[in-house]
């Protein structure tokens, strides 16, 4: 599986930004999807994920209320949809793919290059 994230950019604080991965290959439905980040200086972290049907999601307790994944298998692609965003979510934001739902971040196998969100205060 072949990972393209994109939608990254500057906003302010308290705006919302959508970030889409875009995957190639026949097999994306059979993948559980997630979203990391990593802020600068700090290690990369889980933000999301969502199964194979999309059916279930996690979130992590910092973005829980404020950000949204979803997935469409027709078009191959994951979403995260954030609102009301703070400048701690300043962060490269990276789609990765898994067999599994989970949000340990050692266990995708698959990752897209990083968009890049800034947010100003």
């Amino acid at each position: 599986v072949q990972l393209q994230a994109s939608g990254g950019g500057l906003v302010q604080a308290g705006d919302s930004l959508r970030l889409s991965c875009a995957a190639s290959g026949r097999t994306f439905s059979s993948y559980a999807m997630g979203w990391f980040r990593q802020a600068p200086g700090k290690e990369r972290e889980f933000v999301a994920a969502i199964d194979w049907s999309g059916s279930i999601t996690r979130y992590a307790d910092s973005v829980k209320g404020r950000f949204t994944i979803s997935r469409d298998n027709t078009k191959n692609t994951v979403n995260l949809q954030m609102n009301s965003l703070k400048p701690e979510d300043t962060a490269v934001y990276y789609c990765a793919a898994n067999r599994r739902l989970t949000v340990v971040l050692a266990a995708y196998d698959y990752w897209g290059q990083g968009t890049l969100v800034t947010v100003s205060s």
